[in-house]
């Protein structure tokens, strides 16, 4: 019977209002057209009021869930809820209607079946909150890119301020928030001279579900490093490993890279390993770039020139040294380019020649280019950094260079001799040997390709015999660079106490 009468009074209200109420003033109201009830409560219009009341449809994901009859009562709930439940954890924040749900303030000719406190019990049993919080936005020149939600921005900072001083270190940085002036550089080594952050970031007041909001630093810092990546790839530490030998085992990274990406466990790049231990090998994928510039000086070798001279009285194919050569040397000044503790470019800036070279002069007995070697060696690579030296893990019998402003360069001779051989193998790549005809050859591994020289083929120091690559299983561009004894497969470290083959002033990487 009552909902008969619902439906008369439906009926007689929806003609009254279309008769005598101006059409710029009419208010819908979704209950006129369900008839006998609304809402997952199936509220019910109990009478006619004399003039309309004002009502509070409840809406979740598009679909109203009931009408509140007094909006002061949801108020004075979310705040209890925030005080019972969030104020410890999220303190300054405040709780609103989950992110799918609204409500709207509408007036009715009808009053309906109170269902107000089984409306607040549905949205406390599925809680169906959201929380002020501070959204931290990530934009670039095509706009916001990325967004995450925070407790408070002095965390997000304080997050941030850690993951900077991965890639600067605190005094620089210091130095450069208070404008100090930065002199130039008078001895070799480097210092940073700048730092930005690409993207914009911008922070505002927002709601957002519970489980959306970063509540610890560690959370932050761990979204700064990787971003939504979860993905994670571990190595365990073998017996003899070292932190270089690590990186270079895994993707090429460098040992500082390798220690930035386990601060848990690692403070220094020469810290001794634990066999056993799984170290993280997966280098940041941050949603910044945090740009760091650095000046650097550096002595870097001037390559002493050979000529040679005809002597009727010296037999073919022999020769005499006239005049020893001798490398010289310049001081040059490079600025680098490092985002997110990455070198991605260097520009020489400057230079000042130390001392001049001293040319070598060969008397021969033909004008055929000869084919032995001084066994004074130049660097395969220009640029010259090293990612891991003899030893740096198990079995490594060499030292692998890179070129630090060009990562594919080109490969040179170390010394005049002849193409020994010319292959591929599948540790090794595509790797040349050259025959010095003095007791010792030289091999270069992991070419980018084969190299165009053919077996017997003379080369000069500093001839381009190919290009740096990642072939075989090497795991990032480098050449694998070692000194054999002829006819031995015995090697030599070319660096060894630093008198040898080659001097010992060439830097370790990144």
């Amino acid at each position: 019977m009552k909902n008969i009468i619902s439906v008369v009074l439906s009926l007689i209200a929806a003609v009254l209002i279309v008769v005598f109420i101006p059409s710029s003033r009419i208010l819908v109201s979704e209950p006129l057209a369900s008839g006998n009830d609304v809402g997952i409560f199936h509220q019910s219009a109990v009478r006619i009021s004399g003039s309309p009341v004002t009502v509070y449809p409840i809406y979740e994901n598009g679909e109203m869930i009931g009408i509140l009859s007094d909006e002061n009562k949801l108020n004075r709930y979310l705040k209890s809820v925030y005080k019972t439940q969030f104020a410890q954890d999220y303190p300054g924040s405040s709780v609103s209607l989950g992110r799918n749900m609204y409500m709207v303030e509408t007036e009715s000719w009808f009053t309906y079946t109170n269902a107000d406190d089984e409306i607040l019990a549905y949205i406390g049993d599925n809680q169906l909150f959201t929380l002020e919080a501070t959204a931290v936005s990530f934009s670039d020149d095509d706009g916001v890119y990325s967004r995450i939600y925070v407790t408070n921005e002095d965390l997000y900072q304080e997050a941030l301020s850690e993951y900077i001083l991965y890639f600067i270190s605190s005094q620089s940085l210091a130095a450069l928030r208070n404008g100090d002036l930065i002199s130039q550089l008078t001895s070799f080594g480097s210092q940073e001279t700048g730092i930005s952050i690409s993207q914009k970031i911008s922070t505002a007041r927002e709601y957002a579900s519970v489980d959306e909001i970063l509540s610890t630093k560690d959370e932050i810092l761990e979204y700064l490093k990787y971003g939504s990546n979860k993905e994670r790839e571990y190595y365990t530490v073998q017996k003899y490993d070292t932190v270089a030998g690590v990186g270079a085992k895994n993707h090429g990274l460098s040992a500082t890279q390798i220690m930035n990406i386990n601060r848990d466990k690692l403070s220094s790049v020469d810290q001794v390993l634990v066999e056993g231990d799984e170290l993280c090998v997966t280098y940041f994928e941050s949603p910044i770039d945090v740009v760091v510039t650095r000046d650097t000086l550096r002595q870097v070798p001037i390559y002493y020139e050979t000529s040679y001279v005809e002597d009727e009285n010296i037999l073919i194919g022999e020769s005499e040294v006239r005049q020893n050569g001798t490398n010289g040397a310049r001081n040059v000044l490079y600025n680098e380019k490092w985002i997110n503790g990455v070198l991605v470019s260097g520009t020489e800036v400057s230079s000042a020649e130390v001392y001049a070279p001293k040319s070598e002069v060969i008397a021969v007995g033909t004008m055929q280019k000869p084919d032995t070697g001084t066994g004074d060696l130049r660097y395969p690579v220009d640029n010259p950094a090293i990612t891991c030296r003899v030893g740096c893990y198990w079995g490594h019998n060499g030292n692998d260079f890179i070129n630090q402003y060009d990562r594919w360069g080109n490969v040179y001779a170390a010394d005049t001799g002849v193409i020994e051989a010319n292959a591929y193998t599948w540790v090794n790549g595509y790797y040349v040997i050259i025959n010095h005809k003095n007791g010792y050859m030289t091999y270069y591994g992991h070419m980018q390709a084969p190299s165009p020289l053919k077996v017997g083929d003379i080369v000069t120091k500093g001839d381009v015999i190919g290009s740096i690559g990642m072939t075989g299983l090497a795991s990032g561009p480098h050449v694998h660079f070692m000194v054999l004894n002829d006819g031995d497969i015995n090697f030599q470290n070319p660096l060894d106490a630093c008198s040898g083959f080659l001097n010992c002033e060439v830097v370790p990487a990144g």
